[in-house]
């Protein structure tokens, strides 16, 4: 996809982060905008900025998770804007810890918002999408988390593994059916967005129920670390997936360093070896890891 002017971008958790760069370059590539965020009053302050350009935008408050809170969501965009091109399914949540330390309720969060969110989109959206037979793309954000298993990331890693494999299987599934749709899955790293203060829009009745574990404790402080010290931002990332639409590249991996590390896993289960350290290439990161995960 090429042609952006006067087309529709849909973003889901584009109150901050990845979803407010994303809208940003929408708007300024003159598209027709619909803002979806849980959060109240970052998705007006999105809003406002947009309007404040002069861009065709609407915002609707939207929790993923809800089938029928996206499925509204679907239908306000095409009564409003007739049609959708671009679909961003990038609403996220994080948590850490021990793997068998998560909750029920941590499990029931995380998939609900990072896989559920993004099956709800597919389903609201890409019906639809096809039916109109225009070009139009759909980007899943998903993560390093989703090609690599670090410790202490247990929930996050199933969520981001599914993404995915969900998005390869669409890939497919569209070619199959000779639509004119495509798709990108973005996989970046750190970058200082707002996941690691994802607890902040956590629904009350998901609450973990108990205190926090000290290794829940201290992937949390490594979270807020490795965030906030990303070297590249969330305008860049924005910007490299316009890229990877433009070019119909379907792996948007915005951090090149970790590329080794992918490479050993595909070679670990290629080969049938247990699995390498996913921190072997970066040792700082991995005696890191080993002291958190002692409780230290």
């Amino acid at each position: 996809m090429k042609l952006f002017e006067g087309r529709c971008a849909v973003i889901t958790g584009a109150g901050s982060g990845f979803g407010r760069e994303f809208a940003r370059i929408a708007a300024r590539r003159k598209m027709r905008v619909v803002l979806a965020d849980v959060q109240k009053d970052a998705l007006k302050a999105v809003e406002a900025e947009l309007r404040a350009e002069g861009v065709d935008v609407i915002a609707q408050p939207c929790d993923v998770s809800n089938e029928k809170e996206v499925a509204a969501l679907a239908d306000a965009a095409f009564e409003h804007f007739g049609a959708v091109h671009l679909l961003f399914n990038n609403a996220g949540v994080a948590t850490g810890g021990l793997t068998w330390e998560a909750s029920a309720a941590d499990w029931q969060w995380v998939l609900g918002v990072n896989v559920m969110g993004v099956v709800h989109g597919i389903k609201a959206f890409v019906p639809r999408m096809i039916a109109a037979g225009q070009e139009g793309h759909v980007i899943n954000t998903a993560s390093v988390a989703g090609l690599l298993s670090p410790p202490l990331m247990a929930v996050y890693n199933v969520s981001k593994h599914a993404v995915v494999t969900l998005s390869e299987t669409l890939y497919h599934d569209l070619r199959l059916e000779k639509t004119k749709l495509g798709v990108t899955v973005l996989c970046p790293a750190f970058v200082p967005t707002g996941i690691s203060a994802s607890e902040r829009n956590r629904p009350s009745h998901l609450d973990r129920g108990r205190e926090a574990t000290a290794s829940e404790i201290a992937a949390q402080q490594s979270s807020d670390k490795a965030v906030s010290s990303g070297k590249i931002t969330a305008a860049q990332v924005a910007s490299m997936t316009f890229d990877a639409i433009e070019s119909e590249q379907f792996y948007c991996v915005t951090h090149p360093k970790i590329m080794p590390s992918v490479r050993t896993r595909c070679e670990d289960v290629s080969q049938l070896r247990n699995p390498t350290d996913p921190y072997a290439h970066k040792p700082e990161v991995a005696n890191t890891a080993t002291t958190t995960s002692r409780g230290v």
